[in-house]
């Protein structure tokens, strides 16, 4: 039997040398009013797919900086093979492109003003049909599993997230860090109570005292700032608490079982940032809102992510396949369609943790050889962009 350190898939070596597991082309618009000319271009052309959002206009500051993080990442990452970008007019268009290029994968945009809807879909219409050629003959090849950027988010939590589901993405992380593989984890308000433990979780003093920083003022700029008596219903959940997680510490505890128990990570990274300290576990500042923090793990580069669930979240990502793990014998049966890998075993004791990360990991070799998750095999294709403030 091969070891971690020698398992291998099926990938698209891209020319940066990054390795994707899926083989995208994406109609992507740089505006809320230019969603509907990409929705048009992916009805024309098949097997392309547009990634309508609701902004892109009026943006400015830390907010814009952040819109373009995610959607250069988003077309950058490696599970896209090309992109046709779509926007109302040439500057931004061409800034999107431009960061995208950089990856040497084929990427083109077109502007409308002065164009047109109808001229717009017809020049782009042509580039993606060129696109999809291109993209549907290149040939999957061996790659050291080593080479995946993993990405971990849970949602839906419940006791039996804390005691099982997230404990087997933590035992990944430490069985697979080690080979040479990229983490990230991150969700800032849901570490609130067990912040202590997270920071003392950094590789060194200084990124612990970074990472403080950096949580101190999510909670001072955004969650002092404006709530109400308390988070009012959003943490914990409705579903946390009808799973029996009463306070936000009890949720935060169960959230640090996905880094496991020998991994430290190494730095932190702004929302939809893409690492530059090597291989090894990073924190992202992001929402606790699934479909956001997924997004914006996405933008970073990871190609797959691992979700652990114990009342039952769907969430799918438009280009990242989104492995869902679950712990609670109840969800595997009233939602068994939406779940990757069964490991209720562990609370039944039919199950170590040591086996739940072998199975894990055993589905994220089967999925980066082309297995689709059950979120992908429903059509969850949920691309939500964070935004920090209004537009002017």
């Amino acid at each position: 039997m091969p070891t971690h350190a020698n398992l291998t898939i099926k990938g698209y070596r891209r020319d940066n040398g990054r390795v994707g597991i899926r083989n995208h082309v994406i109609i992507l618009p740089v505006d809320d009013i230019s969603n509907t000319a990409c929705e048009a271009v992916a009805a024309n052309i098949k097997g392309t797919m547009a990634l309508p959002h609701a902004y892109g206009r009026l943006q400015f500051g830390e907010d814009l900086n952040l819109f373009f993080r995610t959607m250069i990442g988003t077309g950058a990452n490696p599970n896209v093979a090309a992109v046709v970008v779509i926007g109302i007019e040439p500057g931004w268009t061409k800034k999107i492109v431009d960061g995208i290029a950089q990856t040497g994968k084929p990427v083109a945009g077109f502007a409308i003003e002065q164009n047109g809807d109808l001229k717009t879909i017809m020049d782009a219409s042509r580039k993606a049909k060129e696109f999809v050629h291109y993209a549907t003959e290149l040939q999957r090849e061996d790659c050291p599993l080593s080479d995946l950027w993993i990405s971990t988010k849970c949602g839906e939590s419940d006791t039996t997230t804390g005691l099982g589901s997230c404990p087997t993405v933590g035992n990944m992380y430490d069985k697979l860090l080690p080979t040479g593989v990229y983490g990230v984890f991150g969700e800032t308000s849901e570490i609130t109570g067990a912040e202590h433990i997270c920071q003392a979780r950094a590789a060194t003093k200084e990124v612990g005292e970074r990472w403080y920083k950096m949580w101190k003022a999510y909670q001072e700029d955004v969650i002092e700032q404006f709530k109400t008596d308390d988070l009012s219903d959003s943490q914990p959940t409705k579903g946390n608490i009808e799973g029996g997680l009463t306070t936000i510490e009890e949720k935060a505890f169960g959230n640090l079982e996905k880094i496991g128990r020998t991994s430290s990570f190494i730095d932190i990274l702004e929302p939809a940032e893409t690492p530059k300290s090597g291989n090894g576990l990073y924190y992202m500042d992001t929402s606790s809102a699934a479909a956001e923090c997924v997004t914006l793990m996405a933008a970073g580069g990871y190609v797959v992510h691992t979700f652990p669930t114990g009342q039952g979240n769907i969430v799918g990502n438009p280009i990242v396949p989104v492995i869902k793990i679950s712990a609670n014998p109840r969800t595997v049966r009233t939602m068994g369609e939406h779940i990757d890998v069964d490991v209720s075993g562990i609370l039944r004791r039919e199950m170590t943790i040591d086996a739940a990360g072998d199975a894990l990991i055993e589905m994220i070799r089967r999925t980066s050889n082309g297995r689709n998750t059950a979120a992908e095999a429903l059509g969850h294709r949920e691309f939500v962009m964070t935004k920090l403030y209004r537009s002017a």
